[in-house]
């Protein structure tokens, strides 16, 4: 297979994993994933749990025939749509501009 990318030297990433811009972006990556990533899973598994065990909670009428189980099922879709909206506009903000600078510190010196 040929490569249709310009014979360029080997970029070593050592100094840059190891910066403090770098371990920064990593950071502030984790600090916003791992709080809601574990928060979603409790909500997860806590709809699961209810609708494994409470049913008669789960079946309680809210309005005509839609229920307590039927709207945290919605609710489930709404969280996950929040929850990648809420990522979008956070890696705009804050994630993608620190990755820009240091991947365009790094092709500069591949020059």
């Amino acid at each position: 297979m040929v490569s249709s990318l310009p014979d360029r030297p080997a970029t070593d990433f050592t100094p840059v994993a190891q910066s403090e811009e770098f371990r920064s972006l990593k950071r502030s990556h984790r600090s916003f994933v791992l709080p809601l990533s574990v928060a979603f899973l409790v909500w997860y598994f806590a709809y699961v749990l209810l609708a494994a065990y409470a049913h008669d909670f789960m079946a309680t009428p809210v309005f005509g025939s839609v229920n307590v189980g039927l709207l945290l099922g919605l609710a489930q879709f709404v969280t996950t749509f929040a929850i990648t909206m809420g990522y979008v506009a956070f890696a705009n903000r804050r994630l993608d501009p620190a990755a820009t600078r240091i991947r365009e510190r790094l092709e500069g010196e591949g020059k």
